[in-house]
């Protein structure tokens, strides 16, 4: 299995950026749950599992914005991301309101760089 091809420059320069934005966002918003900013306190204590459903959460953010970072392991960030955004927008459609729509973007892009990156087979293997 090869990573899929990126065919011009200018393409991986897109998904590198793609990338970048997502782990600053990705970082900064799971560091503000690992910190306990009461604002991401008073969300999950909405959603009403617990504050350590708050904790699980940065560090799957952060995680996944350290994974997007390493070339070999981008697939997988944003993978995890996007599964993340998923769940983020149906939390905000069953549980809690407020508007999805940054969720939903999150997701689409994690899920963009995903499928950039995502392991293809080799041309001869089978």
């Amino acid at each position: 299995m090869t990573s899929s091809s990126l065919t011009s420059p200018t393409q991986r320069r897109v998904v590198w950026g793609v990338r970048i934005l997502l782990a600053l966002a990705f970082g900064a918003a799971g560091l503000a749950k690992l910190a306990g900013v009461p604002q991401m306190a008073q969300v999950f204590e909405a959603i009403g599992f617990g504050q350590w459903f708050r904790y699980v959460t940065g560090v799957v953010e952060v995680g996944g914005a350290l994974l997007l970072l390493v070339p070999a392991t981008g697939f997988f960030g944003g993978l995890l991301l996007a599964v993340t955004m998923v769940c983020a927008v149906a939390t905000h459609l069953l549980l809690i309101g407020g508007n999805p729509a940054p969720a939903v973007v999150l997701m689409l892009l994690s899920a963009f760089v995903a499928w950039r990156l995502r392991p293809v087979p080799a041309a001869g293997a089978a």
